[in-house]
């Protein structure tokens, strides 16, 4: 590793970003449609009501075709409101078109705030007049409601006062402000603009933002250590600076990483290399890592558990596991009721979770054909070579089993799994699904590799068939398997009930 390509790191990050003024990132598309299509089947809507979806899906299949992603995303949000038993009125069409942006997310509090009021699309509503704005500092919302609760109303941190003279066209002119937050803490909050025609609130958009007083220095600080700590623990320190200016390029959600947190251990590992330490030395536990993936110069995490009876003597088993759509390198330990770490611990496993390059990366195209656009192939390579890059990272960190290397994953995770084994057959040792779908024909190139597939007959998100199909080529080829189909299971609750048969089912099988 060579100090100076940590130089050019931003420069190339910008080269793949929007040009002009920069902004955040929306829920990947991809996110907003599988969304859609679980709550169709989950209300499977009759009558009239069917009519109505009938006829938007075909909007959409026009929209998809011309490529006019804004449209897809008003008439999904029009087809989930129908789905929700709610009208679809003119002022949720305004309200659904409504963005917030600026170029600082990750944002130092000592200076003003600057931020647009945009709109992605034309909504349909009649306006007479230009309208007013009211800015509001939040709380972050609290975990979702209960299912047929109402949100509680979030709670106003500052209350950043109204605008006038907002246009009704904020498509071509939006609507700029600058706000004052000196005196806002350090934190993440929930930025939310509101619009109104006089008394009358036509909607409010809202923006996930982060504060931290003294960031230039804080960055410089880290890019100065960066240079004087050893190549192994460079990318762990300048993970954060890297992760922020994606984030305000809008190349990535705030969402992806956590500044508070991620700040902090790169400030730590900063001052560990300081004192003559390498802070992940011996390290075991429940901790993250990061490296610079070449083929687009920007730094990835990864999470890893390590068992706290690891030190090197002898070689551990490891499991790669990856995220489902929407999902991060978190998202296995945080969710499924935390099981995985425990799991790990007893059973004696290392495991490495990656973001996939993005949450909707789709870890690459496997044995088939690549995508014809070239910016979704760029990514789908990009989610491949993390997972890959990250198990070699792994390998060369702790003394690894090579012959107990195992995959995973769920949903998007579990059809990765099926994309990569095939691909890299000689890697596994076995892998492990959970509500996913694959290429039945591609199974012929992992005949000899042991599968565990798990799957809810009640699926809304991911049809069990997906499952059944590959299990059926599974039979025809002879592959050693274990099907799990839960009755009444749903997409995700499968998961945690089943992590042990996985455990169990890796335990048996070696190489």
């Amino acid at each position: 590793m060579k100090i100076g390509r940590y130089l050019v790191v931003a420069a190339l990050a910008g080269a793949f970003g929007p040009a002009g003024a920069w902004s955040q990132a929306l829920t990947s598309l991809q996110s907003v449609r599988v969304g859609y299509n679980t709550r169709k089947a989950t209300v499977r809507p009759t009558g009239e009501l069917k009519d109505e979806i009938d006829a938007i899906d075909k909007e959409i299949a026009v929209a998809t075709q011309q490529g006019k992603n804004a449209e897809i995303r008003r008439l999904m949000a029009k087809g989930t409101t129908l789905l929700a038993g709610r009208p679809w009125t003119d002022v949720l069409d305004y309200s659904n078109s409504l963005v917030v942006r600026t170029e600082h997310v990750i944002a130092d509090s000592s200076q003003p705030l600057d931020v647009r009021l945009e709109q992605i699309y034309s909504p349909s509503i009649q306006l007479t007049r230009s309208l007013t704005t009211h800015a509001m500092l939040q709380k972050r919302p609290a975990a979702a409601p209960a299912a047929g609760q109402p949100p509680a109303p979030p709670e106003t941190i500052k209350d950043l006062g109204k605008f006038d003279g907002v246009g009704r066209d904020l498509r071509e002119s939006p609507y700029r402000m600058s706000l004052d937050v000196h005196d806002v803490a350090d934190g993440t909050y929930q930025l939310a603009i509101e619009v109104l025609d006089d008394t009358r609130s036509l909607g409010t958009a809202t923006l996930t933002i982060n504060f931290r007083k003294g960031l230039d220095q804080i960055v410089s600080n880290l890019e100065t250590a960066a240079k004087q700590a050893p190549g192994d623990v460079r990318d762990d320190i300048l993970f954060p600076v890297d992760r922020m200016r994606n984030v305000n390029r809008g190349r990535l959600e705030l969402r992806t990483f956590d500044p508070d947190k991620d700040f902090a251990a790169a400030q730590g590992a900063a001052e560990a290399v300081k004192s003559g330490k390498n802070p992940y030395e011996k390290k075991t536990g429940d901790f993250k890592r990061h490296y610079l993936l070449e083929s687009v110069s920007e730094i990835m995490p990864y999470h890893l558990y390590v068992p706290s009876n690891y030190d090197g003597s002898r070689a551990f088993p490891l499991i790669i596991a990856l995220h489902g759509l929407g999902g991060t390198e978190d998202s296995f330990f945080d969710g499924y009721n935390r099981s995985l770490v425990g799991l790990a611990e007893t059973h004696g496993y290392i495991v490495a979770a990656p973001l996939g390059y993005r949450v909707d990366g789709g870890y690459g195209w496997g044995v088939g054909n690549p995508p014809a656009d070239p910016v979704a192939r760029r990514s789908q390579q990009a989610s491949e070579d993390d997972v890959m890059q990250v198990m070699q990272n792994v390998r060369r960190q702790f003394r690894i089993d090579e012959r107990r290397i195992y995959l995973m994953g769920h949903s998007l995770g579990a059809i990765g799994t099926w994309k990569l084994a095939p691909k890299f057959p000689d890697v596994w040792a076995a892998i492990g699904l959970f509500a996913g779908s694959g290429n039945a024909e591609s199974l012929t190139r992992i005949r000899t590799l042991p599968e565990i597939v798990v799957h809810g007959d009640d699926d809304r998100t991911v049809n069990v068939q997906g499952s059944r199909s590959m299990v059926a080529k599974m039979k025809e080829l002879g592959i050693e398997h274990k099907y799990i189909e839960v009755p009444g299971g749903t997409h995700g609750g499968v998961v945690a009930p089943n992590l042990p048969a996985v455990f169990d089912f890796f335990d048996a099988h070696k190489k």
